[in-house]
């Protein structure tokens, strides 16, 4: 049995591709495999979660529209979004979803928190939030005690697409990023800082 836990950085990558090896990692993997995080960033996609209804997604243009097996409605990915995919065995580290949930976004208030930036989550609506603009969306699928898909936050990225969909399901909620905020650091480290931050609170 493993308690380690890998950090792959994937770079830029197309999101269909990455969800098929994420489905392929789940269904090899047994109890000695280690859990992974996969560290990365999306090409322009909107993503339609499994319970998610079509008529979210407002004017997609050019922008392809994928349908996920992750929870949640629709949302957007894109370049300067950082994306950590959880690829954690529940069962081993004795932790149900909804605490899965709870510790990423803890790990996004407590990563914004170290650049001064003031956030929280919502009971009714998970993901984090910066007043009353989302910064950070969750979407989590469980196969075989197995965890896979993850958090998304925004860091320096076109908030523009997000103007053409209902987020995450709900009208006229605002989308915020890091930069708005003070924040200059790149993509790459932000995913370093939250990465160390998921791994401490993973083996806690």
């Amino acid at each position: 049995m493993s308690d380690s836990i890998n950090v792959r950085e994937l770079g830029l990558q197309a999101y269909q591709p990455v969800i098929e090896q994420m489905h392929q990692f789940t269904d090899a993997r047994d109890d000695a495999t280690a859990d992974e995080l996969w560290v990365l960033q999306h090409t322009p996609v909107y993503t339609l979660g499994q319970a998610g209804d079509a008529k979210h997604v407002l004017d997609a243009g050019r922008i392809a529209v994928v349908n996920s097996d992750r929870g949640g409605q629709v949302t957007y990915h894109g370049p300067g979004q950082l994306v950590i995919y959880t690829l954690v065995n529940l069962r081993r580290r004795e932790l149900g979803v909804r605490s899965l949930v709870q510790l990423l976004e803890n790990a996004v208030i407590e990563l914004l928190g170290t650049y001064d930036i003031d956030s929280s989550s919502r009971r009714d609506a998970p993901g984090v939030y910066v007043g009353g603009s989302k910064i950070a969306a969750l979407g989590l699928r469980v196969r075989r005690g197995c965890s896979f898909h993850g958090v998304s936050l925004n860091v320096d990225m076109d908030l523009e697409p997000f103007k053409r969909i209902n987020p995450c399901g709900y009208e006229n909620l605002s989308v915020t990023q890091m930069i708005d905020h003070g924040v200059s650091s790149s993509v790459a480290q932000v995913g370093d800082e939250l990465a160390a931050l998921l791994i401490r609170k993973i083996h806690l």
